[in-house]
């Protein structure tokens, strides 16, 4: 089933609790949070605080991203705070397995995340321990990127490396995404699309997700 997850950092923060009602109009099923600590990218934005707020104003799935070095110290913790799915990045945890375990025991669906220059081969091993793989189609950072189309090929070879071993690993990919390649980009093989200024960048969010479903739905 196609998600679409609009990412809650191109939203207006003034206006929050009135964003997510929009964009679950819309039909989002997911809530994209973009966690940065100024060290693994160079950006910093938001944290556990706001993670726990945000569970009590919606029921939508959250989708918490960690762009941060030592996501083992605290991937649980934002489980603990309201998050249904963490993803740590395979660059940043010396010891993916162990931090992917302990997601799924606190009760969230765990997720690999990867940069779009990484090989895939760095995750093969982990893709047993987790719920989803987020392949980054921008560098990570900051939002409204260009799509890097060369994601097209490393989304389909991840496609047929989680059927040929017969996993239930879903892919969800970030950046870049709106109306315009969405279709090509389910095509390819993904689920779960994470969608920033695609979806808010237009002051008009329930039509976006909308759009975005409305165009991606042809290849479901």
């Amino acid at each position: 089933m196609l998600e679409i997850a609009p990412s809650i950092l191109s939203s207006d923060f003034t206006r929050l609790a009135e964003e997510i009602r929009a964009v679950q109009a819309g039909g989002a099923t997911v809530l994209h949070v973009d966690v940065m600590d100024g060290h693994f990218v160079p950006n910093i934005t938001i944290g556990i605080p706001v993670v726990e707020s945000i569970r009590k104003i919606t029921d939508l799935t959250i989708d918490t991203h960690l762009m941060i070095e030592e996501p083992s110290r605290f991937a649980v913790k934002f489980v603990e705070a309201g998050a249904d799915m963490v993803s740590v990045h395979v660059e940043a945890d010396v010891h993916l397995q162990r931090t992917l375990t302990a997601i799924r025991e606190a009760g969230g669906q765990a997720g690999i995340a990867i940069n779009p220059a990484t090989s895939l081969t760095s995750l093969e091993e982990a893709l047993p321990f987790a719920d989803f793989v987020l392949l980054m189609s921008v560098n990570p950072g900051f939002g409204g990127q260009k799509f890097i189309h060369t994601s097209i090929d490393k989304l389909r070879r991840m496609r047929r490396i989680i059927d040929d071993r017969g996993l239930k690993t879903r892919i969800e990919i970030d950046g870049g995404i709106d109306a315009s390649n969405i279709a090509e980009i389910v095509e390819s093989g993904a689920e779960i699309i994470v969608s920033g200024t695609g979806v808010f960048g237009k002051g008009k969010p329930t039509e976006a997700v909308k759009e975005l479903l409305d165009a991606g739905t042809v290849w479901v």
